[in-house]
């Protein structure tokens, strides 16, 4: 491993890619330490902590912008939104699905749009979060300057952070939001550790913390392997290739298979779920409104500080809400991103078929078959993952800003990173991370 990474740092365009990723992600958590100006910050983070349960999964993908309010609070959540709705868009509009298909232009135009976007999402989100804490009284400012320096700040951090991923993917090593991504929720980490070494270690037995200490760490490695499990796991569907006569030659006849992902949607279901279950209370707080008697009950159960809490057992309300809702976007991403009528018809066109299945009809109603399975026993795996550290914050108090979602994109990404570290290397003759 140090030998391959010595073999890269003398490459000098994997060096300089390197160095130039390391400073854009060292101005990025500078940025993150800035707060925005106006705002009343330590009142708004105690009212987030308290009001928002989806706050520390924010606050983990933005390395804690979002809860101390800093000109980086959006992070690229905006970027990530506007992907997955033009992403989405491109299955609805014939016009977005012919540039999807143009090649180069036609992605081009595509990351175009995505950035505009991302920009309009920027402002909308950034004129709500305003309107919010002014009905909050958590505003330093005055007048309708005031609250545009507010919106104006937000909206141009979140568009600065969106160009640094873009030159970390030019210029860097690649994956530019997926590393800003990754370096957010690394950076929340140690303070998470020590956090549960104050809760179940400090100032306990020497017998105590060795039990508590190993917990952990058994917790924490079995969440990681059921990660690289589900990240890794796929289905191989076996294709037979007929037989032609081409010229003279006898061409075909060659095996291959198609590769279904157990988790073929991603974090995306989980991002979701997770924004449905807000939407109330941010509405609610938005306009300064609460509820009472049992719709209090209801609406506290889709916060996840509540959920797996003793105290609070009508909180499991919330819990099977959010496993119905991974559960059907995990379907749903899955039906507009695969078509497994379109893979038929190229096989059928290309002279493939699955041993034993017709082409055609068949071939289709085989791949939908197999993929309802595999997508639920992917959804299932995705929430049990997810709600790990729920379960631990919630019965054991362990609160932590990580958890399964953050260990999928962390596994996701460095995976992703090293392939592409490693195809420049190859193409040096140098051996690769995953060769060692």
């Amino acid at each position: 491993m140090f030998k391959t990474l010595s073999n890269a740092l003398k490459v000098k365009e994997i060096r300089n890619g390197l160095l130039f990723t390391f400073f854009i992600l060292i101005v990025i958590r500078l940025g993150s330490l800035i707060p925005v100006p106006g705002l009343n910050t330590e009142a708004v983070a105690e009212y987030l902590d308290s009001a928002l349960g989806e706050a520390g999964f924010l606050n983990s993908i933005t390395g804690g912008s979002f809860s101390q309010m800093t000109i980086f609070a959006l992070g690229v959540t905006p970027y990530i939104t506007s992907s997955i709705i033009i992403q989405l868009l491109t299955i609805a509009i014939p016009a977005l699905e012919e540039l999807s298909k143009d090649g180069d232009d036609g992605r081009k135009k595509l990351n175009t749009i995505t950035r505009y976007t991302t920009i309009l999402l920027a402002l909308i989100e950034s004129i709500g979060l305003t309107i919010g804490f002014e009905r909050g009284n958590y505003l330093t400012v005055d007048g309708v300057l005031g609250y545009l320096l507010i919106v104006f700040t937000l909206t141009a951090g979140s568009t600065f952070v969106m160009w640094l991923g873009e030159k970390i993917t030019v210029y860097g090593v690649g994956n530019g939001i997926s590393i800003i991504l990754l370096i957010n929720i690394v950076s929340r980490m140690p303070a998470d550790f020590l956090s549960l070494y104050q809760l179940f270690m400090k100032d306990k037995d020497i017998v105590q913390q060795v039990i508590a200490g190993t917990v952990i760490v058994v917790v924490v490695v079995a969440t990681v392997v059921l990660v690289v499990l589900l990240q890794d796991g796929v289905r191989k569907i076996p294709v037979q290739y007929a037989q032609k006569v081409q010229g003279r030659k006898l061409m075909g006849g060659q095996s291959s298979h198609i590769p279904l992902k157990v988790n073929t949607s991603g974090v995306i279901p989980i991002i979701f779920a997770s924004s449905i279950l807000s939407v109330p209370t941010i509405v609610m707080n938005l306009f300064g409104k609460s509820a009472s008697g049992v719709w209090a009950k209801i609406l506290n159960g889709m916060n996840q500080n509540y959920w797996f809490n003793p105290d609070h057992p009508w909180a499991s309300i919330g819990v099977i809400v959010y496993i119905l809702l991974v559960l059907f976007f995990a379907y749903f991403y899955t039906s507009v991103t695969f078509n497994p009528m379109e893979i038929a018809n190229n096989l059928k066109r290309g002279g493939g078929f699955i041993p034993g299945i017709r082409p055609g009809k068949p071939t289709q109603d085989y791949l939908n078959k197999i993929l309802n399975y595999i997508v639920f026993i992917g959804a299932a795996f995705l929430i049990v993952v997810a709600l790990i550290p729920v379960f631990f914050s919630g019965w054991f108090n362990a609160n932590v800003s990580f958890g399964g979602t953050s260990l999928i994109i962390i596994v996701g990404v460095v995976v992703d990173t090293i392939k592409q570290i490693e195809s420049k290397m190859i193409v040096r003759n140098y051996s690769g991370f995953l060769n060692d």
